[in-house]
């Protein structure tokens, strides 16, 4: 984030950041579903990246609201508009609605009681999937972790992103969203984060999350990639963040991912090479076998070639 002149901190005002780029068909219920909530003390920041669709005459309709400022930008990317939105911030807490995603009217008022406890920097809920209509969609449940979470993190990034409240001291003072990544931004900001402050979870699905056609997390490859990099990067800058084992188990658990990645589009060589690093990383990871097993892979030959 470029350097200026912090906002007078309101106290007990949540931010809420939205970056929008041609989502004119999404991003008024964004918006109203921030709004909407039954905790009144909160401001609305869109961001409009350099959309070229009807983004722009949807948000006329906010013109005239005190409780929302819209911000224009040249497209710069989504990490450039969110840092555009936290410098934009008034509030002691900043949260984050992206503009295809929507709030339950109680989100905030179930999570802000747990910033009683003066250590936690982030609060988190789980989600509701919907569709492209709103429709919901069938959703498993992942493990969700509190207090102090470096290596959960890095193992998975466990905290949806349109869920997040975050204290906006603790998020200026890490620097924001990092402008070189393209995705995984919201994990390396948690990873960051974790090193010296707590994390809350809520235990209730506070926010939809849609999933449709043309979603940038779908881009699985890149996604890995980056979380690659950024794990690089985190434990070069923060070398006292996790054991010689986490560690390793935290690479072996990406190896996996990845090769499972790559056995499911049909790439069985390169499937075959992740997991041979990740065995010998974390030879003895139940995840790694079952997912070796459900591809039918050939044990024997695993086991040869790992020794060799």
């Amino acid at each position: 984030m470029s350097e200026r002149a912090e906002p007078v901190i309101v106290p007990g005002l949540v931010s809420v950041v939205t970056a929008t780029y041609n989502m004119g068909r999404y991003v008024a219920e964004a918006v109203d579903s921030v709004l909407g909530q039954d905790y009144p003390n909160v401001e609305s920041i869109v961001v409009d990246d350099g959309s070229t669709d009807d983004t722009a005459a949807v948000l006329e309709r906010y013109r005239d609201n005190p409780r929302v400022r819209i911000v224009r930008q040249t497209n710069a990317g989504q990490t450039v508009a969110k840092n555009h939105g936290i410098r934009e911030a008034r509030g002691e807490f900043i949260g984050f609605c992206d503009a295809d995603d929507t709030w339950h009217p109680n989100k905030l008022s179930r999570q802000l009681p747990r910033f009683a406890d003066p250590r936690v920097a982030v609060v988190y809920s789980d989600i509701e999937c919907v569709d492209a209509q709103g429709h919901k969609l069938p959703y498993y449940d992942i493990p969700h972790f509190e207090g102090h979470v470096t290596f959960d993190l890095m193992i998975d990034n466990f905290v949806p992103f349109p869920t997040a409240v975050v204290r906006a001291d603790v998020l200026r003072a890490g620097g924001g969203f990092d402008e070189s990544l393209t995705m995984s931004i919201d994990c390396d900001l948690w990873l960051r984060i974790s090193v010296h402050h707590l994390f809350a979870f809520v235990p209730e699905r506070l926010a939809n999350y849609r999933v449709w056609d043309g979603q940038m997390s779908k881009k699985t490859g890149e996604r890995l990639d980056n979380f690659m990099r950024l794990l690089d990067r985190f434990l070069r800058t923060n070398p006292g963040a996790a054991t010689r084992r986490e560690i390793d188990r935290a690479y072996a658990h990406v190896y996996v991912t990845r090769g499972y990645w790559h056995a499911c589009e049909g790439r069985r060589g390169e499937a075959w090479l992740n997991y041979k690093a990740a065995l010998r990383l974390d030879p003895l990871a139940l995840r790694m076998w079952k997912r070796i097993v459900s591809l039918g892979l050939d044990r024997d030959r695993l086991r040869t070639e790992v020794t060799s």
